[in-house]
């Protein structure tokens, strides 16, 4: 059984000149612990996929299945995070990584100690009593990805999660947020517009045409020679090139 099916999801919106096709028929499924890139033009449906797959938006037909089970609205199956890290500054890090869990009253003295330890495991103990203004960009993304995990979702939704970041802190903060994601063993689908962010981190990349979005692809990305798989070292590879290039011509992006 996969950890999430989609069963030919469509959307369709209405607006002043009538009504708009955003996805047309997507279906596929994603196993447990795989991690699944959603690649495809700018505006072809990406994020509204996602936030279908979250609950945040019901389609107009298909529907989506964790663990067989068809999901109605927001479940606390899925984590979602998004582009900005969207911690509240008058917060300390150790509160913001607890807002969910108080929101859900379900702050207790297990899901603290659960906190405590993905706070020590993932190095950011030490700045619990802090506030994000103290933070750099990449430490506060770790503390947005905390926060998603100490819920304990089965399945975690990445939507231009590492976008606001500078170059450099991207690439370390993806391989840092790549690390915590196989370690705690999490499916996950990600967005993302940059083609070797998606290589360099996934098992597998789908590939969407324009609006409508429609399946294009679908690319298992295997990196052979690597022991230890880390987004950095899969950039070195000689492959990597290969799967770049595949993918760009698939897009369509000089069009």
């Amino acid at each position: 059984m996969s950890a999430l099916d989609i069963k030919h999801i469509c959307m369709k919106y209405q607006d002043t000149t009538g009504e708009i096709d955003a996805i047309t028929d997507v279906s596929f499924s994603v196993e447990k612990g795989e991690f699944v890139s959603l690649v495809g033009p700018s505006g072809c449906g990406k994020s509204t996929l996602l936030s279908i797959i979250s609950g945040l938006l019901a389609p107009s037909s298909g529907e989506v299945l964790v663990e067989g089970e068809p999901m109605k609205g927001i479940s606390s199956k899925i984590g979602y995070m998004l582009q900005n890290d969207n911690l509240l500054e008058w917060r300390t890090i150790y509160k913001n990584v607890l807002l969910g869990l108080e929101i859900r009253g379900e702050v207790n003295e297990a899901t603290k100690a659960y906190a405590d330890e993905l706070l020590k495991t993932y190095g950011l103990y030490e700045f619990k009593d802090n506030y994000p203004a103290q933070l750099s960009g990449g430490m506060r993304q770790r503390v947005a990805l905390i926060r998603t995990l100490v819920a304990k979702p089965d399945i975690l939704l990445l939507d231009e999660a590492f976008s606001a970041l500078d170059y450099q802190t991207r690439l370390s903060v993806g391989d840092d947020v790549y690390q915590i994601i196989k370690k705690e063993n999490k499916t996950t689908v990600m967005v993302t517009h940059d083609i070797p962010e998606a290589i360099s981190m996934s098992d597998r990349i789908i590939v969407f045409t324009k609006r409508p979005a429609q399946l294009k692809g679908i690319h298992t990305v295997q990196f052979e020679n690597l022991k230890n798989r880390t987004p950095l070292a899969c950039r070195e590879e000689e492959s990597f090139s290969r799967y770049f290039n595949l993918i760009w011509k698939e897009l369509d992006v000089h069009v």
